[in-house]
């Protein structure tokens, strides 16, 4: 397509249009699903205490410098943690710093890694310490199959490495170490040319390859803990948990299974048509969690509902145009096309040898066509009363969306509370939702 036919009126005939404009979309209702709702109130607080377990706040000498490794995952309350890691850091005599560990993330560039955390909130004066970003890395050893190790240049030139982590199940592959500490040090502290020694086998062999490029890091760089975070159905932090990096090892994968159990679902196991009203980095690696939709990526990672038709008809403003996981959708919208920024989605993409995950679903002129076309592709449905459920993201789903069709269903399922009853979907006079 040349470019004059990009940027030309979409449907110049009115066929597109003509072909949905009869479709009905059905009326929503808004429900919660309840899930376990613990929390830290105190985040500082609990941090400091981990700080006094053995092995954690003696490990560090007074003068030395130390490295802090942060993701670019929205990680609940981000700054806040990553103040209390550098506060005690300082406390005990350390001189902190601050360097992006999320391997080709931010268009696999150092300004764009940078502006990755302080879109997170993390700067130098939200967290106290200063950023030393880069895409230079050190060579730290190889795995037993001769794989290059790579680590974060600055990390290696320190005296002590803190790895600062959530812990979650990951979004293509299953084993005892998916996203977490192990990763971060797999991945994440290794840059682009570390993601992509790690991913050169594909997901198929990601759960042996995370450990082996992980225990690598350990031994030879010089790690002195890792801060392990888990995340509650809420998107609130529920555990914060300092392990001596000797025992990460060990420790990581009783703190994924908790992760797991905690994580939120949609709880209507089949149904038509899924509606997620935005995607992005910032959300998940996916930009929508497959654990929660079932649009994996790969064929090593099962789970979620099952419907027929995925539209995606927004963009976070966190994700910098990375639209990632959009090429598992069925439709999207205008919006997402204009937004999409390929130069940061594209190397992501590359590194995971995975290039249908940036691939452009079914584009349509707005939100209403979107969804009248997800409606329409269905097949043996009832298309006057379709199942379909919406989230506003993967990040937020305790309270959702559902159709009038589902209603029956709901009430009867003590998992569900009613908040609102259904009532049209009101769009704005460019046919999308408000």
């Amino acid at each position: 397509m040349g470019q004059g036919l990009r940027e030309s009126v979409w449907d110049r005939e009115g066929v597109i249009r003509s072909i949905l404009e009869p479709v009905p979309i059905p009326r929503m209702a808004r429900v919660r699903q309840r899930f376990e709702d613990r929390r830290i109130s105190d985040l500082a607080g609990t941090v400091d205490l981990e700080f006094e377990r053995p092995g954690i706040g003696s490990a560090i000498r007074p003068g030395a410098s130390v490295a802090v490794a942060v993701g670019s995952r929205g990680v609940a309350n981000l700054a806040e943690i990553v103040r209390a890691v550098v506060a005690n850091v300082k406390r005990r005599g350390g001189a902190p710093f601050l360097f992006p560990a999320m391997g080709s993330h931010g268009g696999a560039t150092a300004e764009g890694q940078r502006a990755v955390l302080e879109s997170l909130g993390v700067t130098e004066a939200s967290v106290g310490a200063p950023i030393r970003a880069t895409m230079e890395t050190r060579v730290v050893g190889r795995t037993p199959g001769g794989q290059e190790v790579h680590l974060d240049r600055h990390a290696a030139e320190a005296d002590g490495i803190v790895a600062l982590g959530r812990v979650k199940p990951h979004t293509s592959f299953r084993g005892p170490f998916e996203s977490g500490l192990m990763k971060m040090l797999a991945i994440g502290m290794g840059k682009q040319k570390g993601a992509e020694s790690v991913h050169a086998g594909g997901f198929g062999r990601m759960a042996g390859a995370i450990p082996a490029f992980g225990r690598v890091v350990l031994a030879r760089a010089p790690v002195l803990f890792g801060v392990a975070v888990v995340e509650n159905a809420f998107e609130a932090t529920c555990r914060i948990e300092a392990v001596p990096a000797a025992q990460i090892e060990a420790r990581e994968p009783a703190l994924l299974e908790e992760a797991r159990r905690l994580m939120p679902a949609i709880l209507i196991p089949r149904f038509d048509v899924l509606v997620v009203d935005r995607i992005g980095k910032d959300i998940s690696g996916d930009g929508a969690d497959p654990n929660i939709t079932g649009t994996y990526s790969t064929p090593y990672a099962t789970g979620g509902p099952e419907f027929q038709r995925y539209a995606v008809l927004g963009l976070t403003e966190g994700s910098h145009g990375n639209a990632l996981g959009l090429g598992m959708a069925d439709l999207t919208t205008r919006r997402v096309w204009d937004h999409t920024d390929f130069d940061e989605g594209y190397p992501n993409a590359l590194t995971c040898r995975e290039p249908h995950v940036v691939k452009m679903p079914m584009v349509m002129a707005n939100d209403r066509l979107a969804l009248q076309a997800a409606i329409f592709t269905c097949i043996d449905i009832d298309k006057e009363a379709v199942r379909m459920v919406r989230l506003a993201d993967t990040a937020h789903v305790d309270v959702i969306g559902v159709s009038e069709a589902l209603l029956d269903e709901i009430r009867e399922d003590a998992r569900f509370e009613l908040l609102e009853p259904p009532s049209e979907l009101v769009f704005d006079a460019m046919g999308n939702l408000f």
